[in-house]
């Protein structure tokens, strides 16, 4: 019967969704965000602050429906970047690089973004049917995580990065290690102590992500490329081979995707959460069971389409604490209250009983607005693959100057582009010395919610670390991640006497 009355509004909301006025301004929502993540340095949760004035005249329900295409719109341009110029325009798109980029450089970019789009797509439907079916209920299990549930989480995310971590175990927990440390800088979360700044007043809030991630990733890739042109090495132009996926790739493609649905839909249900998480996750997952994880950070397409599947019905999954309990699950989910807020709405309980027609106006909208996400990706992933065909010589200063504004209109700093720059010799030196760039930039993104929960967990348990093992959610996915762990450690030394063995051979 519950079922039936929400089909029932369900239908209800794509009458209204479908009207001119709204259809025009979910296209411009989607489209608007799909260049706000091209652009490196916005991504979604500053692109729809951005652009959260443009509401102020419009109908409520229009308006939230255009921040939400901006939302889940710009979640896909950030894929493009990463797979083009290696370049995670925000931490989601992080993991897309490891795999995106190779595929890329193998002339394969057209597959790269097809599936993502495909993989994108699902995950976003998947993720609405389940903000229909099953949003409210699983909701209200959400609230049960505080923060030793939230810090068990970010123990499993930290562990898995083991994963990531390339051929050397001790290189790989070095540059975690470095990542770590780069979380700690600024004001220590319980006492308010100034940390490692070196008297530097712009390092007292922290160092931004993007500072880091355009450095170690974008930039370093420029000063490898820059490096081998020097070098008078010949550039091969790369051939674009179409948008879809090859024949034998497409079943463990759409197993990928499969997974990567479930797994960050139930991800977003976490108030607290973020979006590196389920795609950390869902990477790991798809490494594991693979018959040949040596293909994983080569061009696997797994490694493109699980992810990217999550990443996008995270974000459909986050907007079910919204919707019900008036709890927002990540930053941009934040800058989505304010909107509600700003137009006078009030997200919680009550809102599906006083608003019905607005929120299923807006979950019709979502549907909708990944189709047209779809159809508007599917042709241009070829066009956007061709950025790769530019000769190396002419996109370097593009690239860069790109990378530099993006940097420049955070906080409107030359002190981050500074940083940015240091960080991009770092990468360059980094990736000379063979250190995997990934477990550095993961670890920063988990350390300062590592920290902030660690110290409010063992507040509630009073110093006692066994505290962690008597909740039940805690208890168990902390648990869990120990025997990842020891399965790691013994795998990791498993292959390196198998390959000792061969080479004494």
């Amino acid at each position: 019967m519950i079922y039936l009355e929400s089909f029932e509004f369900l239908m209800f909301g794509f009458s209204e969704a479908l009207t001119v006025t709204n259809l025009i301004f979910c296209l411009l929502g989607v489209t608007f965000g799909m260049f706000i993540g091209v652009l490196p340095g916005l991504g979604p949760t500053a692109g729809t602050a951005l652009l959260l004035p443009l509401t102020f005249g419009l109908e409520p329900v229009t308006a939230i429906i255009m921040l939400a295409g901006i939302y889940y719109g710009s979640m896909y341009g950030g894929t493009i970047t990463s797979v083009l110029i290696n370049t995670p325009g925000e931490a989601a798109s992080l993991i897309t690089c490891l795999d995106g980029h190779p595929m890329a450089k193998q002339g394969r970019a057209g597959a790269a973004l097809g599936i993502a789009a495909i993989g994108s797509f699902i995950g976003g439907i998947v993720s609405i049917i389940g903000l229909v079916l099953i949003g409210p209920a699983l909701a209200k299990v959400a609230l049960k995580f505080g923060p030793p549930e939230f810090f068990a989480l970010v123990v499993m995310g930290l562990i898995l990065l083991l994963g990531l971590m390339g051929t050397s175990l001790v290189k790989g927990l070095l540059a975690a290690l470095l990542g770590l440390t780069l979380a700690f800088i600024g004001l220590d979360p319980s006492t308010g102590v100034v940390r490692f700044t070196f008297g530097q007043t712009d390092l007292v809030s922290g160092i931004d992500f993007i500072c880091v991630a355009m450095g170690l990733f974008g930039l370093a890739e420029l000063f490898t490329n820059a490096e081998q042109s020097f070098k008078g090495k010949p550039e091969k132009p790369m051939k674009v081979q179409g948008m879809f996926p090859k024949k034998h790739e497409w079943k463990p493609a759409m197993n990928s995707i499969g997974r990567g649905s479930i797994l960050g839909f139930f991800m977003g249900l976490i108030p607290g959460t973020n979006s590196v998480i389920p795609t950390i996750l869902s990477y790991s997952m798809e490494k594991k069971i693979a018959k040949d994880p040596s293909r994983f950070g080569n061009g696997a397409i797994e490694g493109v389409a699980g992810p990217e599947t999550a990443n996008n019905s995270y974000s459909g999954g986050a907007l079910i604490p919204l919707f019900t309990l008036g709890i927002p699950s990540s930053p941009t989910v934040a800058v989505l209250l304010g909107a509600f807020i700003m137009h006078g709405l009030t997200p919680g309980p009550m809102l599906f009983e006083k608003n019905p027609d607005l929120v299923w106006t807006i979950i019709a909208s979502m549907f909708i607005g990944n189709v047209i996400l779809l159809i508007l990706n599917l042709p241009l992933a070829n066009v956007w693959a061709k950025i790769t065909l530019v000769p190396f010589k002419l996109l370097f200063p593009i690239i860069m100057m790109i990378v530099i504004v993006g940097t420049y209109s955070l906080n409107n700093s030359l002190f981050d582009v500074s940083l940015m720059l240091i960080f991009g010799i770092i990468g360059y030196l980094l990736k000379k010395v063979n250190f995997p760039l990934a477990p550095v930039i993961l670890a920063f993104v988990l350390g300062s919610l590592f920290e902030k929960t660690l110290i409010q967990s063992l507040t509630i348990f009073e110093g006692d670390f066994l505290g962690f093992f008597g909740r039940p959610i805690s208890g168990t996915i902390l648990t869990i991640a120990l025997i990842a762990l020891v399965i790691s450690i013994i795998s990791t030394i498993r292959n390196k006497r198998i390959v000792t063995g061969d080479v004494e051979m």
